[in-house]
């Protein structure tokens, strides 16, 4: 009897639960990632703070015109609410800042003006930081399938996009990972390729990862409008917060519900799988059950670098 893939790296539902120092690992590497991310804007607004260095009162800001956006910035104005307001609107928001806000800072106007720029440029930080787990997510499934294609010597070809040419594999895999939206390759005189976060359109939506049956060449949008084209799928959640893995299972599970009920209307039944960053205890127990009741072929914990080796071996020799 052929030993089931998740049988390779869990013996039990406790091997799913994420640790308190998996969990505090996770929060570290966020806030690692976050102070990167803002050194960027705490290098815009010490520029900004020269900038305005020899101005004497706060009218006078608005004398230097390569400051302006910035300007509209420190008003409450995000960039891509910038975009969409007319240059009478952003210079209303410039006259509301000073006048009710700098002008009545006193001669700490600059420290003023310095600190509404980073309230907003902190306020687009956080929004992309809500969206950062699941791209690291990505990143680390990719990294892992890399690893497993190159330890075996098998050539893979990748894409940055829909539109993008296919390219060879290369050595440079941090480079890679960062960018990445697809792999193809050949084993054994088959052809396979996995795409990410892609909609399915019988499915109705996204699907974090998909494998496929055929090579980059055949990469179409009739290849991902065929059932039998596809192998595995997979709903991957990278958010590490406990007090949020509960809702990331609940969404997960729906989405695999929906993907098996669709592909059941069409006669097919890929393997699915789960991984997830925060496990809870009872999330752990649901997961088993799926996968020993066959609703899931496979599940990892993503801090767990073997269980994530182990499951994209298994999608690679697929």
């Amino acid at each position: 009897m052929k030993k089931e893939p998740y049988l390779n790296h869990l013996s039990c539902s406790q091997d799913l639960v994420t640790t308190y120092a998996e969990t505090r690992a996770g929060f570290v590497a966020l806030a690692l990632e976050r102070n990167n991310r803002a050194t960027p804007f705490v290098d815009e607004a010490r520029a900004l703070k020269a900038a305005v260095s020899g101005v004497r009162e706060p009218q006078e800001l608005n004398d230097i015109p390569s400051i302006h956006p910035a300007l509209v910035t420190a008003a409450g104005v995000s960039d891509k609410a910038a975009g969409h307001m007319l240059e009478e609107d952003r210079n209303d928001a410039i006259g509301n800042l000073i006048e009710k806000f700098l002008k009545p800072a006193g001669t700490r106007f600059v420290e003023e003006l310095i600190f509404r720029f980073l309230l907003t440029k902190g306020d687009t930080l956080g929004g992309s930081m809500r969206n950062i787990w699941g791209a690291l997510a990505k990143q680390k499934l990719a990294r892992a399938i890399i690893a497993s294609l190159t330890l075996e010597k098998v050539k893979f070809k990748w894409t940055s996009g829909k539109k993008e040419e296919w390219r060879d594999n290369s050595h440079d895999v941090a480079g890679i990972v960062s960018q990445l939206h697809g792999i193809s390759w050949r084993r054994h005189g088959e052809n396979r390729s996995i795409l990410f976060d892609i909609r399915v359109p019988f499915v109705g939506n996204n699907v974090d990862v998909c494998l496929f049956n055929c090579g980059y060449r055949d990469i179409s949008s009739n290849v991902v409008n065929d059932p039998s084209h596809y192998i595995i799928l997979g709903e991957l959640k990278g958010g590490i917060d406990p007090a949020g893995a509960d809702e990331h299972w609940k969404t997960a599970g729906t989405a695999i519900g929906r993907i098996r009920s669709s592909f059941a209307k069409h006669g097919g039944s890929p393997f699915l799988f789960y991984v997830g960053a925060a496990i809870e205890k009872r999330m752990a127990e649901e997961i088993w059950t799926q996968l020993r009741d066959g609703t899931l072929s496979n599940a990892a914990k993503l801090s767990d670098e073997n269980q994530v080796a182990s499951l994209c071996r298994w999608l690679c020799h697929a």
